[in-house]
């Protein structure tokens, strides 16, 4: 779990940078993806410091649908120009980390999270 919470605590962490530090304005679906994110680092710190593998339970409803928004706003930016989701386009790309958008960012960490708590659980038997 120490693994899945360190993604979540830098997707976050990168986050936070990116609209305080750098002064970008999140668009509707990176609202959603934060949503989802933020509370990855709670649940996953608090199952790693308890050694709580059945916290898959609690994870994947989080980590997959954050994955699923994430994957549709990639898309949005490959094949859009505009969108009419709030007064931020979607489709707009406003950062890049070594050739990566914020939403394929954000994929690779939801999709990060989701494959190491799986892995965690089925390493320790946990059903879910």
């Amino acid at each position: 779990m120490a693994a899945a919470t360190t993604v979540a605590t830098v997707a976050t962490a990168g986050s936070l940078y990116l609209s305080l530090g750098l002064g970008l304005t999140p668009c509707r679906l990176c609202w959603y993806q934060r949503i989802l994110m933020y509370p990855l680092v709670v649940v996953l710190g608090v199952a790693a410091v308890e050694r709580r593998l059945g916290v898959v339970r609690t994870a994947l409803p989080l980590a997959v649908p954050g994955a699923a928004i994430a994957a549709y706003h990639s898309w949005l930016q490959v094949s859009q120009t505009t969108c009419g989701i709030g007064a931020i386009s979607c489709a707009q790309i406003q950062y890049r980390v070594v050739g990566l958008t914020v939403p394929n960012l954000s994929l690779v960490a939801f999709v990060l999270v989701t494959g190491l708590v799986v892995a965690a659980a089925r390493a320790s038997g946990s059903q879910f």
